[in-house]
């Protein structure tokens, strides 16, 4: 665990409208660690654009924008990327995720910017209609032209990965548009890193000109009563927790529209096929492990239930298993974490008494905690907490299954069909082959929280009128 003084000053860069912009006039804390952290000032008038002016990529074709974003990815190696360097340094004491993670997380940012991971995001939408106005026929014989034209966004990003940074401008950039990056306190660095890399290849390139990321206290009314407008803004691209989104939403309205990644979280079944054998029940209980220590148990993906399909005593004894795997260091987690918080302390310490109706694996050290119990225990099971329920069937399983539900791990994958339906009716987004959680599926240009992005974001806007002869010729 990274730990800061509070009187220890943090110096954040800003980015407005591709410029660096720096100083260190304003005071703020960080929410996580309580960090000091020194800003330059905003100029909110710098980072609204307006709409008599056209966003600066919105006439350069996509090809040019795809063609632009490669030379970024070849780029944003951390090794020999001083502005990767400088922000992984800055983030590892502001951050609950260890410097290892943070590391590997760093070490792929460049993934996003490839080729083939953005010519999969533009699978997703109408790319004609990206360049211009594309001709729609309709049944009446009449014709009508499409536009995806380019969005002005407000970004509110998450801080918990770094990739959500570099997605976000991925997004952006393939749509042509305008975006202001609003840094989370737990990361207010890669965005500007990643916008430093892009300056440094061509500081006029109409995509660089595109962005702004800047950081202020969330709530800020003087700030955000000015930017979050719809005439500066078509939609307000909200990642976080409940509270955040809350009172994002207070300023949706007419011409200004809510996209929102809302707070998820994820659970695991497992099929009675796991206890077929000691091998089979091992591959469970790793697959298990795995999709529950994701940036150590800090992702929307992250398992936190696990659904057991088995008697007690089976039950009992993939507990004993899953203990010591939790306890593995993994691509994306570390041996051991941050200890139990005491909310979730003071309910197993209760639990531990009421044994045989319940029982409990492990301590609070953050190596793993698991609890089994016969329905879900009132409190959130976090920092490598899992809570085991025995279950007579995955169909059983699904009911426990909500809207807040993100990602569904199913063991063996071949019993994913026969739940997905009745899991997608209740309001699932995701449903994967235990292990597979950690897949990253915005990356791939699969929905991500029950949407294409790209075509969510977009603004499309429609010409209609005249014959198809005539608009033809």
């Amino acid at each position: 665990m990274s730990t800061i003084s509070a009187a220890t000053e943090v110096h954040i860069d800003h980015v407005v409208a591709g410029r660096l912009v720096q100083g260190a006039e304003i005071e703020h804390r960080s929410r996580d660690r309580g960090a000091t952290l020194r800003t330059p000032p905003i100029d909110v008038g710098a980072l609204a654009s307006p709409r008599s002016v056209p966003p600066p990529a919105a006439d350069i074709p996509v090809a040019g924008v795809v063609e632009f974003l490669a030379k970024v990815s070849d780029r944003l190696v951390l090794a020999e990327n001083e502005h990767l360097q400088h922000a992984l340094d800055t983030v590892v004491p502001l951050s609950t995720a260890p410097r290892a993670i943070l590391e590997r997380e760093y070490t792929q940012l460049g993934r996003a910017f490839s080729r083939e991971v953005l010519e999969r995001q533009l699978d997703t939408i109408d790319a004609a209609a990206l360049d211009g106005w594309r001709l729609v026929p309709t049944a009446n014989g009449r014709a009508s032209r499409v536009r995806a034209y380019p969005p002005r966004l407000v970004h509110l990003l998450a801080g918990n990965s770094p990739s959500v940074a570099a997605m976000t401008i991925v997004w952006t950039a393939l749509l042509k548009g305008i975006g202001l990056l609003k840094m989370p306190s737990n990361d207010p660095c890669t965005a500007v890193a990643i916008l430093r890399t892009m300056a440094d290849i061509d500081p006029d390139h109409p995509v660089v000109q595109s962005f702004s990321a800047v950081y202020w206290r969330g709530g800020a009314t003087e700030i955000e009563g000015v930017l979050l407008r719809p005439q500066y803004f078509d939609k307000l691209v909200a990642w976080g927790g409940e509270a955040a989104l809350r009172h994002a939403k207070q300023y949706i309205g007419p011409g200004f529209e809510l996209v929102a990644f809302d707070p998820k979280s994820s659970i695991s079944f497992v099929g009675r096929e796991a206890f077929a054998d000691d091998a089979t029940l091992r591959r469970a209980v790793d697959a298990a492990a795995t999709d529950t220590t994701l940036l150590n148990q800090d992702a929307c993906a992250s398992s936190r239930f696990h659904y057991v399909e088995g008697s007690v005593e089976d039950v009992d004894r993939y507990c004993e298993a899953l203990l010591p795997a939790l306890g593995i260091e993994r691509a994306m987690a570390t041996a051991s974490g941050d200890p139990t918080p005491g909310e979730l302390r003071d309910e197993v310490d209760v639990l531990r008494e009421l044994e045989p109706d319940y029982r409990v694996w492990g301590d609070y050290s953050g190596a793993g905690l698991v609890v089994r119990s016969d329905s879900p225990i009132d409190s959130h099971p976090d920092k490598r907490t899992v809570n085991v329920i025995p279950v007579a069937s995955l169909q059983q399983a699904a009911t426990h299954a909500t809207v807040a539900t993100q990602t569904v791990g199913v063991f063996p994958a071949d019993r994913r069909s026969e739940i997905r339906d009745v899991l997608a009716a209740r309001g699932v987004q995701r449903v994967v082959t235990l292990g597979e959680a950690g897949n990253m599926e915005m990356l791939l240009g699969l929905p991500h929280d029950g949407m294409y992005v790209l075509p969510r974001m977009a603004r499309w806007v429609v010409e209609q009128g005249g014959l198809i002869e005539t608009a033809q010729g």
